[in-house]
């Protein structure tokens, strides 16, 4: 078996454990990253199926991703923005689509204030939140003690009101169901985009995307690695110690002198510790899990729903796709919508035939958008759920009680492990811009104790 020595071996290729090896190899140390898979760029996957373009994971850039902004622009990348122009349509409890425009859904006037006044609510309380260290509120342990669901009932009798609000955090984002996560962890998800208003307004969320696809960060970051990237390398065993740590996959043994598990943390179970991680990390990992969101892509001749007038930009919580928008790449004449299953609605469609599943699927759009919507060129669903080494989508999150219980112990290194991920970031929580964040943060913290030690000249 071949053996390497490196001053840190990073588990996981990435945004996170790209941009971490880059800032390291940028200080003096040399590095190692190792990836299970055959490809970089972790849950950032930009591909072909049959002749079209597809984003089948992350693919958003937001005006406040400072940290994904800037490695946009240092890797020489272009943006280009989301197709917005025309009405939006909003399918109510009666099962008809009504157009809109501006940021309100299309609801009775008494609905219309329930949202508005709960909204109020939550960006005050989102306002109170460092989303670095959600558990440190006063009212934490409350907050996290109450469902999502239950926590806005009590604020309305409203059922569309509820509705509305809390799929942005539930099917949206967190993509669980709302009665299965708390209030502290929608606040933090709200709060690492800087509000909730920020967080329901899909022209902020869903800005601009990348020319040619986000996942070219990952790649353009591994090709400044070099060999010093490996594919096909899932890590069996890790051994540990104050010394460093030897990481063992069937093919390569890497000793090194710290480690960054840079992959969803859902999967630090398939890694063999010895000695085992300490009782808390146990303890935490088994209060984290990931959502579930399918991610449909559905290409057209033509993007057709623009000689209607429509932007393409659809929201429900009434149907199985519960949101869709244009999704046309730069420069193509064939128009793409891509739409998401989320949760439950996740769960019952993979009971049904493949053929079933995209019939219902199509059906669902198609209430959006009318029925030329059921007969796409391509079609393609993104099941990151049923991928060995993701296992769900788009990220971890919390059960009830777990943010506050747990939440502060997340980053904490063990010994000479060091921990990053998107899943663990504050300020773009759950999104590239928190992988990228995470990835500096724990590069930053390995080079300051490097310099403790002696390992690496000041000012290098």
């Amino acid at each position: 078996m071949a053996e390497i020595t490196r001053d840190v071996l990073i588990i996981g290729a990435g945004a996170a454990g790209l941009t971490a090896a880059n800032d390291l190899r940028k200080a003096g140390l040399s590095v190692a990253v190792l990836e299970a898979r055959d490809r970089v760029g972790g849950r950032l996957w930009t591909d072909v199926i049959d002749g079209a373009m597809l984003e089948i994971g992350g693919q958003w850039v937001s005006p406040d991703q400072d940290a994904l902004k800037e490695a946009i622009e240092e890797l020489g990348l272009e943006t280009y923005s989301r197709y917005r122009e025309g009405d939006s349509v909003y399918v109510g409890p009666d099962g008809k689509a009504h157009r809109f425009t501006g940021e309100m859904f299309p609801v009775a006037p008494a609905t219309e204030a329930e949202i508005a006044r709960i909204t109020d609510i939550l960006d005050a309380l989102v306002a109170e939140i460092d989303p670095d260290r959600p558990w440190a509120h006063p009212n934490a342990a409350d907050w996290d003690s109450i469902t999502w669901d239950a926590w806005l009932r009590q604020q309305t009798d409203d059922d569309e009101a509820v509705r509305n609000l809390a799929f942005a955090t539930g099917s949206a984002m967190l993509t669980k169901p709302t009665h299965s996560f708390s209030l502290l962890q929608s606040l933090l998800m709200a709060a690492s985009a800087g509000s909730y208003s920020n967080l329901v307004d899909a022209d902020f969320i869903l800005d601009k995307r990348v020319v040619g696809g986000l996942q070219q960060v990952p790649l353009r970051l591994a090709e400044r690695l070099g060999d010093d990237v490996l594919l096909n390398q899932p890590v069996r065993s890790l051994e540990w110690s104050d010394a460093g740590v030897v990481a063992t996959t069937d093919e390569l043994t890497v000793r090194a002198r710290h480690a960054i598990l840079a992959h969803a943390p859902v999967l630090y179970s398939r890694i063999a510790f010895v000695p085992p991680l300490p009782r808390r990390q146990h303890q935490l990992h088994q209060h984290l899990s990931m959502g579930f969101v399918i991610k449909v892509h559905a290409v057209y001749d033509r993007p057709f729903w623009r000689e209607q007038g429509l932007s393409g930009t659809a929201f429900s919580p009434y149907e199985l796709s519960h949101e869709a928008y244009d999704n046309t790449n730069h420069g193509d004449e064939r128009g793409t919508l891509v739409g998401f299953v989320s949760d439950a609605n996740a769960d019952g469609v993979f009971e049904l035939s493949a053929e079933e599943r995209k019939e219902r699927i199509l059906e669902s759009l198609s209430h959006y958008y009318g029925p030329e919507a059921k007969n796409p060129v391509v079609y393609y669903e993104s099941d990151w759920g049923s991928e060995e080494w993701t296992r769900g989508a788009y990220a971890a999150s919390f059960d009830m009680g777990g943010l506050h219980r747990y939440g502060a112990d997340l980053r904490t290194p063990v010994g000479p492990i060091h921990f990053a991920c998107s899943d663990m970031a504050g300020a773009g929580y759950q999104h590239v811009d928190g992988a990228i964040r995470m990835g500096h943060f724990v590069a930053s913290n390995i080079v300051d104790a490097s310099r403790e030690a002696g390992a690496v000249e000041s000012g290098s």
